[in-house]
């Protein structure tokens, strides 16, 4: 397992430097969270063994029992990505150092209630669809406000997820749009592009990639 995850960290690394390459930027600029979700501590680990520190979740009670197995991890940076249900904010808080899926003010009270520092990003709605979550564009600058006004979260940007395609250039507006989002409003942290579209994302100036699927395989269910 650690060969072929060895082999698929290069590969991405590859995709990273080419896009980066042709966006005229630089590998420090680029944070990639690799997402384990559904995969077993001892996956965690072995990734970090390869040099990664930022690692995606997207349930609290999944993450809460794999915790306690990599509380020795020093420098590992903990994310949850997936869409944050009011009754287990203050939990996240206290398990994640990063929150990506901030998308209203009263999850955003709960999480800051947990007393705990957190890094935020509030995430976006700017996909039709409905099963998307997020803040819709044009509520983003009174919830922008909000979190700027709680004591414990330090907001730095905004996430969002464009509609599935198999074209990579399908996801170019969200990203331009998401970036233009983020510029307005001073924050310079963009958490978009996944496994099949993170070289635009490079392009349209993410800072945030969350790959699973490229790097870990198949999600195989416990």
């Amino acid at each position: 397992m650690v060969t072929m995850l060895r082999q698929r960290l290069e590969l991405i690394e590859e995709r990273i430097g080419r896009a980066l390459s042709r966006a005229g930027r630089k590998r420090p600029e680029i944070t990639l969270v690799a997402i384990t979700k559904v995969f077993p501590a001892e996956t965690v680990r072995e990734a970090y063994g390869l040099g990664l520190r930022d690692f995606g979740e997207n349930y609290v009670q999944e993450f809460q029992s794999k915790a306690p197995r990599l509380a020795d991890l020093p420098g590992a940076r903990f994310h949850f990505v997936g869409r944050l249900q009011s009754n287990k904010a203050r939990r996240a808080a206290e398990l994640f150092q990063v929150i990506e899926t901030i998308d209203s003010g009263k999850i955003a009270r709960k999480i800051s209630e947990a007393g705990r520092s957190v890094e935020a990003m509030i995430e976006v709605k700017l996909s039709p669809e409905q099963a998307k979550s997020g803040v819709d564009p044009e509520h983003l600058a009174a919830l922008i406000e909000a979190v700027r006004a709680l004591p414990n979260l330090d907001l730095t940007g905004l996430m969002t997820m464009p509609p599935w395609s198999e074209d990579a250039e399908q996801s170019r507006p969200y990203f331009r749009r998401l970036r233009g989002l983020a510029e307005a409003h001073g924050l310079r942290s963009l958490s978009m592009g996944m496994s099949h579209d993170f070289e635009v994302a490079i392009e349209e100036g993410a800072t945030h990639l969350r790959v699973g699927t490229a790097l870990f395989g198949p999600r195989q269910r416990q």
